[in-house]
């Protein structure tokens, strides 16, 4: 395997750091609602100001709001702190 291969295949399952999504990626993606940075719970990205919860499948974030899971006690998007006013 030549090295862009064995860097594809690592970035593709996240690499050896053992997380779900490259680190650089991490440091950029924001929650499309309110663009608000994300942090990493197990298998999900995690919107820090609203709480959407958006999974992590085969290493690729879906960051589609309508398949975003809402925080507990929430029960549609308009009540998020993110949802534009």
């Amino acid at each position: 395997m030549s090295d862009p291969e064995a860097k594809s295949a690592g970035a593709a399952g996240g690499g050896s750091s053992g997380s779900p999504v490259p680190q650089d990626l991490l440091e950029i993606l924001v929650c499309p609602l309110g663009k608000a940075p994300l942090r990493l719970e197990g298998e999900s990205l995690v919107c820090t100001k609203c709480g959407l919860k958006y999974k992590i499948e085969d290493g690729i974030p879906n960051m589609l709001i309508e398949e975003a899971e809402l925080p507990p006690g929430t029960s549609d998007l308009s009540h998020l702190p993110c949802w534009p006013r």
